[in-house]
């Protein structure tokens, strides 16, 4: 499904019931995952956005970063996540659930030799699948990740340095 079509289908209006069928969503995907953008609203109530990640054994989902206004929720479908929230790294498993609050540091990636399926969904909203896709580009090679440091304001995408993250990283490399 194309961008334009994917956002005339499913606009941002409050208080609208969305409903996204598993075969009409937008997909963006790199060699390590593949994110289905499930959906997002920037409602008056204040909105979410919600994709489903797919990681490949081992892959690393993203680097330590924190969110100034929105909450992150974490929900393991199938597989192990491994995470990093504050100073602290931990395993996710199948049915496990984490919610992060603005201004923590975290991060995550696929757990050493396991793959992983993962439900995030965002709260407040605003508009976070462009942020989405210009990550599958810049993992792709189309993009310059200078865009990604560059739009950190406009996605409440701030990263940080965790030596914690990067230990628990060089362990498994």
């Amino acid at each position: 499904m194309t961008e334009d079509k994917y956002a005339a289908s499913h606009p941002s209006v409050p208080d609208q019931a969305l409903l996204t069928r598993c075969e009409e969503a937008e997909t963006c995907s790199d060699p390590s995952s593949v994110m289905t953008l499930l959906g997002e609203s920037d409602s008056h109530n204040g909105g979410f956005t919600s994709y489903r990640s797919t990681f490949a054994k081992g892959a690393v989902g993203a680097p330590a970063h924190f969110h100034t206004k929105a909450t992150e929720l974490f929900i393991v479908i199938s597989g192990s996540l491994r995470v990093l929230v504050g100073e602290e790294v931990t395993v996710l498993n199948a049915g496990d659930f984490l919610a992060v609050p603005p201004h923590t540091p975290h991060a995550f990636a696929a757990a050493p030799g396991s793959e992983a399926d993962v439900v995030f969904v965002f709260t407040p909203g605003m508009g976070r699948f462009d942020y989405l896709r210009l990550l599958s580009r810049v993992m792709r090679g189309e993009a310059d990740p200078k865009e990604i440091a560059e739009s950190s304001e406009r996605f409440d995408n701030h990263y940080v340095d965790s030596p914690v993250w990067r230990a628990a990283l060089a362990d498994t490399a």
